[in-house]
Order: structure tokens, then sequence, then C-alpha cells
């Protein structure tokens, strides 16, 4: 790799540290082709990516960036699962460490949050943005739907008493 390709590696990493919710490192040492794609594939279908940069790179680019307390972690063979949402790429890191016993997570960073192994665990048992947005929808849509069954109950059991009464005079 040349200076330029290194320098726009870096630039690359940079730019994940800082626009990233949560970055999750890890070691993957002995992982299979299908066991690394089935990472990726999951972390993606959260939302997320994986990313195998030297360290020598990643520590470059932490340098600066909110992040930067991760520094220590890259050492030995690491990956980085990363997201936007704060939360979709360590339930998804999580998962796939629970099912997998080469992968193992090492910590991360939640914007200027070094987080731990447990830190990481524990941001992953949070609910996602998407999970969020449809709870607070439900709540908001609960006391309308409550108020329409309200007005129009009253409507129905006149009809009820005017059939039932019918029903005896014939």
């Amino acid at each position: 790799m040349d200076r330029a390709q290194k320098e726009k590696v870096v630039e690359e990493l940079g730019q994940i540290f800082e626009s990233s919710g949560v970055v999750v490192v890890a070691h993957y040492q002995g992982l299979t082709v299908a066991e690394m794609q089935d990472l990726r594939g999951r972390v993606r279908d959260a939302g997320g990516s994986v990313r195998v940069a030297k360290n020598k790179l990643a520590k470059i680019a932490l340098d600066g960036t909110p992040a930067a307390g991760i520094a220590d972690l890259m050492d030995g063979m690491t990956v980085l699962a990363y997201s936007e949402d704060p939360v979709a790429a360590a339930k998804a890191a999580d998962e796939f460490a629970k099912e997998n016993d080469k992968y193992v997570i090492l910590g991360g960073a939640m914007g200027g949050n070094v987080l731990d192994t447990d830190g990481v665990k524990a941001v992953a048992k949070l609910p996602s943005r998407e999970e969020l947005i449809s709870s607070i929808a439900g709540c908001i849509g609960a006391p309308a739907s409550n108020i329409a069954g309200a007005i129009g109950a009253p409507a129905s059991n006149i009809a009820s008493i005017i059939s039932t009464i019918e029903e005896k005079a014939a």
C-alpha cells in the first residue's frame, strides 16, 4: 500500500470515527471467510458496516476524534463494526459474539464515551431507533383511537337497544 492509499484509508477511518453513533472493536482471529461474511451481513442488515483496517492507520485516524479513547483497543487482529444508529452495530456484534467464540468484543465508543465489553453489551440491550419511534407513535396514536371508540360507542349502544326493542315487538 503506497502513501496515497494509506492517507485515503486514514481519511475514511476518520470519517467513520467522527460520524458513527457507535463503533465496536473486536478480535476476529480464527473466523472463517463464511463467518466473516455472516458478520458483515448481520451488521449490514442492522444498518451498519464492518471494516478491517491496519491498527496503525486506525490509531492515526482516531487522533483528535471523540472516539480517541479506543486507540488502546487496537491491538492484534481487530475488526470495526459501526453504524450511525447508536445501537444497531452493537446489537448485531453482540448477537454474533454470543454465537461465535472466535469473535471477541474488546470494547468500543459511543460518541465521546469509551465503552468496555460490558458497556457494548449494555448498549446492545437498548431499543433501536426504529423501535423507539414505533413505541412513541403507538403512544401518540392510542389516545386518538380511545376517543374514536368512546365517540362511536353511544351510537352503537342505541342501535343495539332499538334492535332489541324491535325483536321484542315482533
